[in-house]
């Protein structure tokens, strides 16, 4: 049977058709640990899970261990090990070393899971002497259009690091790259505090789908 259009387009709503039709990168974050979870359970659809587990990704901001994941309801050992061993072929591949920041751009990969988040959300990203990101951390997740920082929070951290450096980043959900007058005066507070804990704020970015803007390159640190 000839599948119709609306047939069509309704298969490609799917995680797994949409990947194939539009390739990989045509899905959200909680889309693709659905597909590393396959399915849910009955009380635990797998939208809802997946859910569950991009919310202990950002908690642990990183991977979640095996003990935060199987307290999800309706992932078992068996997913919970599936989305374990993702991260960890990941992280063979990918990073097998420290990612080096020689442009502000080469943050990118490390907030690109941030860009379709609908509320403001503040990272601090640690570096160690030779400017290799050692730590991605959410400090804030604000409103749509605000989030409150605080320099306690933000170089809690990167203290705990022992970095020599950090580069703050935060998304715009509106897709506007302009900072505002509240993100101008964040950054200076921050600078500020970073040249009084010996940690140096190098840049601070704001990020959207349509790019990035560097107060480094703009001369506006």
């Amino acid at each position: 049977m000839i599948d119709t259009q609306n047939q069509l387009v309704e298969r490609r709503a799917l995680p797994r058709e949409r990947l194939l039709h539009a390739g990989i990168g045509s899905l959200h974050d909680e889309e693709l640990i659905a597909l590393m979870i396959g399915n849910g359970v009955a009380g635990s659809p797998v939208a809802q899970v997946s859910h569950a587990v991009m919310r202990a990704i950002d908690q642990a901001n990183g991977p979640p261990d095996t003990g935060t994941l199987l307290a999800i309801p309706g992932l078992g050992p068996a997913k919970a090990a599936s989305i374990c061993a993702g991260f960890e072929i990941a992280r063979r591949v990918l990073c097998p070393g420290h990612r080096k920041v020689r442009a502000p751009s080469d943050i990118l990969p490390v907030v690109d899971r941030f860009v379709e988040r609908k509320q403001e959300c503040f990272l601090a990203i640690s570096l160690n002497g030779a400017h290799e990101i050692t730590a991605t951390r959410i400090v804030t997740v604000g409103l749509v259009n605000r989030t409150v920082v605080h320099p306690r929070e933000v170089f809690a951290g990167p203290l705990a690091d022992r970095a020599a450096a950090v580069v703050l980043a935060h998304n715009h959900p509106s897709g506007s790259l302009e900072p505002s007058a509240e993100d101008n005066e964040v950054t200076r507070r921050l600078v500020a505090a970073g040249q009084l804990l010996g940690i140096p704020v190098l840049d601070h970015v704001i990020f959207s789908a349509r790019g990035y803007y560097s107060f480094l390159e703009h001369d506006a640190l």
